[in-house]
Formats: structure tokens, sequence, C-alpha cells
């Protein structure tokens, strides 16, 4: 075959390859596959006779530092026209545009429908977090955890579980919000949390905060109220005294109201109570110092031990008569009491604060007098000797004489 065939159909190929490639123009949606990825661009294959480039801010809605972030050499793409340049070969794509078109129905589906979708963090800016949906979304600071969150910069990078919360299409805003998803799964979780506990049982929780009126304890994803008197067996004035956010505690359940979601607990009804403690340390006859604690018409309350008061009947204050006890005793004051009968069954102790002192010596009792002192004391108003006995006879017969005799 001669030069001159060759270089004929050669032409003729060329021509013919010419002819099979198609005609884009801008606005047109095409296809094509990344093979080449540069800081700022990527280089793409749609089958024309060069290939095209997508600039950095056209391989996304939000910021990136490199194209390799956006996208990986093989992956196919729809990409839209931009601009054509046959003179200069220059073909001008964009990924962000066909992004953004399907974005805005995609995301208006899943809002209607309520779907759970998953996006990277792609910045942490003022008030929260920029990600990738195929459009620029935000997710509010508040809308991030369901417990507040003071530093966000370690969540760049993340894999966040989001709902679409808002969508404005003329002002190209999309809100989202991964608290949505939190809420809902706690509370599927409390509710089946909820059904399983049951009064009595004892588990294991931590102390998540603390009020002026008790603790709420987290027993498993849930929180449930520790009453302050539900704390100690002891008075507690402030449960800081017992307990700390943080701590590891032991608690039974008291009761399980569904219906207004509350959970009651108790840490003391897992320990053992003052009096089993007391059980043995006690005995009848024992000198023990104890503390005033409540002071009645009938008497004195005196703890002994923590949570164990005994009763000081008021007729064992003291040896003297006394009309009320706060006479001889103030609250908060320290006495010293002999143990008259402990019964921690019956959560009883007498006490008695007298039998720990000596009594008091009895005055002197006067000596009797003889009859003649009083028979002189009976006549001390006269000078006149008292006549003995058969003469005061004789005088009442003289002077009763016949009035008498009618009684013989």
């Amino acid at each position: 075959m001669s030069e001159e065939i060759k270089v004929q159909e050669t032409a003729e190929s060329a021509d013919q390859d010419l002819s099979n490639v198609v005609a884009y123009k801008k606005g047109d949606v095409v296809k094509g596959k990344i093979v080449k990825i540069e800081d700022n661009q990527a280089i793409v294959d749609i089958g024309y006779k060069y290939d095209g480039i997508i600039p950095l801010k056209e391989l996304s809605n939000v910021s990136l530092d490199n194209a390799s972030e956006a996208v990986e050499i093989g992956q196919e793409l729809e990409l839209k026209v931009l601009s054509l340049d046959d003179n200069k070969e220059k073909l001008l794509l964009s990924k962000r545009a066909v992004d953004s078109e399907q974005s805005w129905t995609d995301l208006q589906a899943k809002l209607d429908a309520g779907t759970i979708i998953e996006a990277q963090v792609k910045d942490v800016v003022k008030g929260g977090l920029v990600v990738d949906v195929g459009l620029r979304g935000f997710v509010p600071a508040s809308m991030v955890e369901r417990h507040f969150v003071e530093d966000f910069a370690d969540y760049k990078g993340r894999t966040l579980r989001l709902k679409v919360k808002e969508l404005d299409r003329e002002k190209n805003k999309v809100v989202l919000s991964q608290k949505d998803v939190l809420d809902e799964e706690f509370e599927a979780s409390k509710k089946q949390l909820m059904g399983e506990l049951k009064v009595g049982q004892q588990l294991d929780g931590t102390v998540q905060r603390l009020t002026q009126f008790g603790a709420f304890v987290d027993i498993g994803g849930i929180d449930g109220l520790v009453h302050i008197s539900e704390m100690a067996w002891h008075h507690v004035q402030q449960p800081s005294e017992v307990v700390q956010e943080g701590d590891k505690v032991q608690v039974q359940v008291l009761k399980v109201d569904p219906e207004n979601d509350r959970i009651s607990l108790s840490i003391r009804a897992t320990q053992p109570g003052p009096w089993q403690q007391a059980a043995d340390k006690f005995q009848p006859g024992e000198i023990v110092t104890g503390t005033v604690k409540r002071l009645v018409s009938f008497g004195a309350f005196v703890e002994i031990a923590p949570g164990v008061e005994g009763l000081v009947h008021i007729s064992q204050i003291a040896h003297r008569h006394i009309g009320t006890p706060h006479e001889v005793l103030k609250e908060g004051q320290d006495v010293s009491v002999k143990v008259l009968d402990f019964n921690p069954a019956e959560k009883r102790v007498s006490l008695s604060i007298k039998e720990t002192e000596e009594a008091p010596e009895a005055p002197a009792k006067p000596e009797r007098k003889s009859d003649r002192e009083r028979g002189g004391s009976r006549g001390s108003h006269s000078n006149e000797p008292i006549p003995p006995r058969e003469s005061l006879n004789l005088t009442l017969g003289e002077r009763f004489g016949d009035k008498l005799s009618k009684f013989k």
C-alpha cells in the first residue's frame, strides 16, 4: 500500500472519530470518570476530544483544602458543563451544581419522611457545624448533642446521624439536627427500660447531677431521682454531703411511673440500716454518749448512733421533779445516758440520764417531840399547870353531873 493511500485512510479515520464526538454546550449534564487529581482541581474524561476540569470550588458545596477530599481516581460522576472552548481546549465542569439540584429534591423527601441521613463534618464554625449533604448543611450547636458541648474542635471529620429540620431554597439554607435522632433513640430506650424495671430491683448507676432536693442517677440510659431523704439513713442537709457528680452508686428501685416518666430510687435501701448496724452494739446497763435531737413534753429523744434514737422519759431526766425537759436539756446537747432497754427489731431504745448521776443525799428528818413537850406547847398560852387525868375526869363530873347520869 502506497504512502498516499495510508495518509488518506488516516485522515478518513480521524474525520470519522471527530464525527462521532458528541457536541456539548453550556448547561449540559454529562457523565465522566476521574482520571487525575491535583491539589486545586480534578481531571475528568467525559468522552470528549479533550478532558474536562473540575475546579476545587466546583467539587463541593462546602469549602475544601484539597480536591482529594471530594473525589477519587476512577470515580464516575454526573457533571454540569460550565463552559466549553474548543479553540483553547478548555472544558470546565461542576460536580457541585449537579449535587445541589439533586440534593434539594432528596432532602425535601427526607424531611417529609423524617429519614435519618449520615454526613461528615467539614468545618467547625461559630454557632455550630458545617456538613456536606450535597449542599452546605448547618447543624446548630444546640442540635448536635443532647447535652451541652463547650468545644466542638474535635468534631471535624466525624460522621453524624442527622435529620433535616429546615429547608429554604431561596436562601440556600439547610438546617439539620443530630439531637433529634438522639432524643428519639433515648425515648425508645427509656420506654423499653422502664418496662423492664421492677420495684425492689437493685442497679448500678452514675450520679449525673445534684439538686437541692436530691440527685439524678443514670441507671443505663435513663435517669432516676434519689430524693434527699433516700440518700442515707442519717439526716442529710445537702446531697453533696453524700455523693458527687460522676460517683458510681448502687440504688434500689422504689417506684416506676411510666406515664410521668419518673423513676424513684434509693441509695440508703441498699445499705444496712442503722438499727441493723447497732444490733450488737448496745446492751442494757451500758452507759454511752448521745446527742439530744428533740425535746417533747414527755421526754427527750437522744441519738446514740447515726439514725438510732432512744427516749429518755421525763421521769428519767433528773433526780428532782421537773415540769418540762426544757428545764434541764436543750437540743444539740451531748449527754451521758444509760441503756435501760434495747430492742432493734422494734427500733426502740429506753434511756436514762439520771441513772448515770449519783443521787443527792436526802435531808435529815426532824426529831419527834415527847408528849410532855407537845403538852407544854399546847399550854404555852396559859400559866396554869395542866391538871392530872383524874382531876380532869372529876371536873367533868362536877360540871355535867346529872346530864352524864342519864347515859348510864
